[in-house]
């Protein structure tokens, strides 16, 4: 029997793995004829018995191991891909804007996560820098909205769009009348 863990593929091994199969795939896409047609349906029917393999291990897998399966970034994915996966898209989508939270606020800004509506993640977001809106630092801005998109949608792909909303500046506070002032007008 081998060694436990002496097979597995390093994560950026899998990911290179992927992007070729998708080069392959694409390949075989635009290719005509009946053995491309045979070849891309094989795929298909693969990923479904995959699919089917991988909903029964959940289905086994008590509350513990399943949260650890999902945990795991390949199974994760794997788990969304195949409509398995044992938490709702808004809470994995909020829990990928709380991992996000501590870059956002090293850098002056915060997000926070507002809900769902529909199939619309929102987000609250403040920029940081204290030069508001108008010295240009736009960039920045939408950096982090992209990246707060991309990490949404990476563990919630269910959901079709992020948007961000812009956290309204606090009211001025009342200046202070006093009281005397109000009641003794022309007194003087």
């Amino acid at each position: 029997m081998a060694e436990a863990g002496a097979a597995r593929l390093a994560d950026p091994d899998v990911e290179a793995r992927l992007a070729r199969l998708d080069e392959l795939l694409a390949g075989l896409e635009s290719a005509p004829g009946p053995t491309t047609r045979s070849a891309t349906e094989a795929v298909g029917l693969l990923t479904e018995v995959y699919g089917e393999a991988l909903a029964r291990v959940m289905d086994h897998a008590d509350g513990q191991l399943a949260e650890r399966l999902a945990d795991d970034e390949l199974l994760g994915h794997l788990l969304v891909l195949h409509d398995v996966h044992p938490e709702p898209a808004e809470r994995r989508a909020a829990r990928a804007v709380e991992r996000l939270r501590p870059a956002v606020q090293e850098r002056g800004g915060d997000v926070e996560w507002a809900g769902v509506e529909g199939q619309v993640a929102r987000v609250r977001m403040t920029s940081g820098g204290g030069c508001g809106s108008g010295c240009g630092a736009g960039a920045g801005a939408m950096d982090v909205t992209d990246a707060v998109r991309e990490a949404v949608l990476a563990v919630a792909p269910e959901l079709t769009a992020v948007e961000p909303l812009t956290a309204a500046a606090p009211a001025p506070a009342p200046a202070f009348v006093p009281l005397a002032t109000l009641t003794h007008r022309g007194a003087r």
